[in-house]
């Protein structure tokens, strides 16, 4: 074979000038019908690992090298000499109940009704990052310089003009393929989505059609991702720290209040108004965050803002009119925006999160500072709820990194071994801080509250640091230690 003739095998873009009977359909030549849509088919063993794939998607979509709409990752198992190491490349997956949509405060998610391709619009996005927690496989990623999310949308200005995407067109194996996928079939059996390296199919119906090497289920041990050890720390998110602490110590503040007939409520109003001042500060369009209540019908995010933007105005007119009545509206508008932030967080695709143990912490939270606030003030008398609140919040911390490194779920244990090594110093003085706050409490009321007020914000940037999110399996080794 010439090398002309090798040149054009290697490379899709030329099979224009191969004979029609020597291809290989790598599109579908047919619209789906209803209860059909698009989804991927990825070879194992035809993949390379060349990475033709990421750049296309790059080039195509106009994105930096660090943001990798499509990525390659590795996965491999055996014992040597009989080892073996393979790739994966993953795009969106197009889910059938895509957790992405379903979680957008905004709606900038799609599912086009004809293709089940799953959109997203950039000009409608206020780039909260709710998606890239929700999502399983880590497909959206966040474009700090345009402070918007994006991701891969299958190329459907490509596909619709009779084009193969980007990806399918650039990989020189063929490994990259689109198909057609019967729903109701693909909901009664998905397994063939199923891969080493790959979250569970079923957390959000995954049709990306995984064909893995026949000699896989030959090897001795189990395959699994080369990365699953290097696991490295998340932002702190420092506006949502003190969002979440502020809001959740004014709820505390104002159930206080309510239960102790107090007059105070202007300091829970003063305190959840500077809370969600600083809410859009985390958004990359903050400008745009009054859109954040059109999701409310699917989105947690969208009902904690409704929820909190009702307690602040409650908080305000129990401040005015200082009833009882209005002190309990205020108290349960506050509990419930508690109960919608917790659930943003308890997510499959973040199984440190994904637990009651989310909801007590917030509710301690409140528990302990909103009294703490009123005792340093003088507001009220007893230390009893305070002292309370600093033990059970004490034993929770814990409790946690106790079965979370003894947990089944790789994912949790690898929050543990964080919070043992990298996280350990911040661990250690979120503990520190809290047992200083209890011997504080009886004499140094002030001094106990700004102690329990480090502690808790302290926690919360554990919270977020801590957690290690289900994805793809990424690259072994890549440029800069970036995943590709």
């Amino acid at each position: 074979m010439s090398a002309t003739e090798l040149l054009i095998l290697s490379r899709p873009d030329l099979l224009s000038i191969v004979p029609a009977a020597a291809r290989v359909a790598l599109t579908p030549n047919r619209l789906p019908e209803p209860g059909e849509q698009y989804g991927f088919h990825f070879d194992v063993e035809k993949c390379i690992g060349c990475k033709c794939c990421v750049v296309a998607c790059n080039e195509q979509n106009g994105n930096p090298a660090e943001i990798n709409w499509r990525r390659v990752g590795e996965i491999e198992g055996g014992v040597f000499p009989l080892a073996q190491r393979w790739h994966l490349s993953m795009g969106c997956n197009h889910c059938v109940e895509p957790s992405c949509m379903l979680g957008c405060p905004v709606e900038a998610y799609t599912k086009d009704t004809l293709t089940g391709i799953v959109d997203h619009d950039a000009d409608i996005c206020i780039g909260c990052q709710y998606c890239t927690w929700n999502c399983s496989y880590g497909v959206p990623q966040f474009n700090p310089e345009r402070g918007v999310v994006g991701k891969c949308d299958m190329c459907h200005g490509r596909l619709t003009a009779g084009a193969q995407p980007a990806c399918v067109n650039a990989c020189p194996s063929g490994a990259i393929a689109i198909e057609i996928v019967d729903i109701a079939a693909w909901r009664l059996s998905p397994e063939n989505g199923n891969a080493p390296g790959l979250p569970p199919v079923t957390d959000s119906l995954s049709t990306t059609r995984i064909t893995m090497p026949k000699k896989a289920a030959e090897l001795v041990n189990a395959i699994s991702r080369v990365d699953s050890e290097r696991i490295q720390p998340e932002h702190a998110h420092a506006s949502l720290v003190f969002l979440l602490v502020l809001i959740q110590m004014a709820a505390g503040a104002m159930g206080t209040i309510a239960l102790t007939g107090g007059s105070t409520a202007w300091l829970a109003a003063a305190v959840a108004v500077l809370a969600l001042a600083a809410a859009p500060m985390h958004l990359g369009r903050p400008i745009h965050a009054y859109r954040a209540w059109k999701g409310w019908k699917t989105s947690w995010l969208s009902r904690e803002v409704i929820a909190f933007g009702l307690f602040a105005k409650a908080a305000i007119a129990a401040a005015w009119f200082g009833t009882p009545l209005t002190a309990a509206a205020a108290c349960l508008a506050g509990l419930a925006g508690i109960y919608c932030s917790a659930r943003i967080y308890t997510v499959p695709a973040r199984p440190s999160w994904n637990s009651w143990l989310t909801l007590a912490d917030f509710y301690l939270t409140a528990f302990t500072l909103g009294p703490t606030l009123l005792l340093a003030l003088g507001l009220i008398n007893s230390p009893i709820p305070s002292l309370i609140g600093l033990t059970a919040q004490f034993t929770l911390t814990l409790y946690r990194r106790n079965i979370f490194s003894s947990s089944h779920i790789i994912e949790r244990r690898s929050t543990a071994l964080l919070l043992d090594n990298r996280l350990r110093p911040g661990f250690i003085i979120r503990l520190f801080l809290t047992v200083a706050a209890i011997v504080a409490l009886p004499n140094f009321p002030i001094g106990a509250f700004l102690l329990a007020l480090m502690a808790e914000l302290q926690g919360r940037a554990l919270f977020f640091q801590s957690v290690v999110g289900k994805s793809a399996a990424s690259a072994f080794l890549t440029p800069g230690g970036k995943t590709a």
